[in-house]
């Protein structure tokens, strides 16, 4: 027998339409008669128990463009889109009836769509809605996104048995297996990290694998989810093993970066834009301005960060020039991560020579 259909299937995409109405400001009675719906029918996507992704291409499209003409913040209304893409995730595993092929088989999450699913697993807020949250009141309403204990604990249990089916798929459960395996890495549990990291360290032979390999992006997904954890040394040896000083995949991780950080508009069905060599296709300036706002000291990231900054200004020298604003308070945390932070000794000379292409282009 099937599990239930739950509730909550819709409820990251509804929490952020309550954003977008409360940006308004507007009731839920007066949305509705603005959107010739009734108020029921409103409820039920803020809810979530009518998920935003069940409507209708044409519905979905006109409520997006009505959004904004009614006073909406125009930077809230995009989150829908990620808001949805997570919303089909947590839908694959909480509800049986779901078909088709697998969410994380179809096509390359990016950083919107996991700080989606990241907010409701476990309450981490995207730094990009931080000061766009409604202040906690009084009453049931929910102040974030986030999944039932039970729906969290179902969703974590259909990530582990998600990597073992897409293991005996072999090549072509890849994109399945590193991308269920690093949101595993999202359970806080203590038995959950176990299981996790445990996983993570059967891929060996993958992440031991030099230079570019059709494995590449799986080994890139492993060692990051394994400094998600706490154990960053196999993302030191990844970068410098697997990454520098090899043409290709110096291109498929800025390639990587800038589908993950938005300078790729175009949606991926698998990893094989990674090899694009010609780094063509995306925006630098966007890959350099989400690079620098992400350059912090995460334990165990900073590395990767400091490298790919590094590798894009090498591929692309002009950037400086076209920065403009962006390049001053890039130049500062340059500054503090060479003067307080952990850094490897390759970052620190990579890091070296981009505050030194900074100073003389000033």
């Amino acid at each position: 027998m099937g599990r239930p259909r739950r509730t909550s299937a819709g409820v990251v995409s509804g929490f952020v339409l309550r954003l977008v109405r409360e940006s308004i400001p507007c009731t839920q009675a007066s949305l509705a008669e603005s959107l010739g719906v009734d108020v029921e029918t409103l409820q039920g996507w803020e809810s979530g128990r009518r998920p935003l992704a069940n409507m209708r291409a044409g519905a979905l499209l006109e409520l997006r463009r009505r959004l904004p003409v009614l006073g909406a913040d125009v930077a809230l209304v995009p989150w829908l889109d990620a808001a949805m893409d997570a919303d089909r995730v947590i839908a694959a595993a909480l509800d049986s009836e779901v078909g088709g092929p697998h969410p994380l088989a179809g096509w390359v999450h990016t950083q919107d769509t996991a700080h989606m699913l990241a907010w409701a697993l476990n309450g981490t807020v995207p730094s990009a809605l931080v000061g766009r949250l409604p202040r906690p009141r009084r009453g049931p309403g929910a102040v974030a996104p986030q999944l039932a204990a039970a729906d969290r604990a179902v969703f974590f249990d259909h990530l582990r048995g998600t990597t073992e089916v897409a293991v005996r798929q072999g090549d072509g459960g890849m994109l399945l297996h590193r991308q269920a395996l690093y949101l595993a890495s999202y359970d806080p549990g203590p038995d959950a990290a176990t299981w996790t990291a445990q996983a993570l360290h059967r891929r060996r032979d993958v992440v031991a694998r030099r230079g570019w390999s059709p494995h590449w992006a799986e080994a890139r997904s492993t060692v990051t989810a394994l400094a998600r954890l706490g154990d960053p040394q196999p993302l030191l040896d990844f970068i410098d093993r697997a990454l520098a000083d090899d043409d290709t995949a110096e291109a498929a991780n800025l390639n990587y970066w800038a589908l993950w950080l938005g300078a790729l508009p175009l949606p991926q069905p698998n990893d094989a834009f990674m090899r694009n060599r010609d780094l063509s296709g995306w925006d630098p300036v966007t890959l350099l301005r989400g690079l620098a706002r992400s350059l912090h000291l995460a334990p165990g990231f900073v590395d990767l960060y400091a490298h790919s900054l590094w590798a894009l200004l090498t591929a692309f020298p002009w950037l400086t020039q076209a920065a403009g604003p962006l390049v001053g308070p890039l130049r500062e945390q340059v500054d503090q991560l060479l003067d307080g932070a952990a850094l490897s000794v390759r970052s620190r000379r990579e890091l070296a020579h981009v505050h030194y292409v900074f100073d003389q282009n000033r």
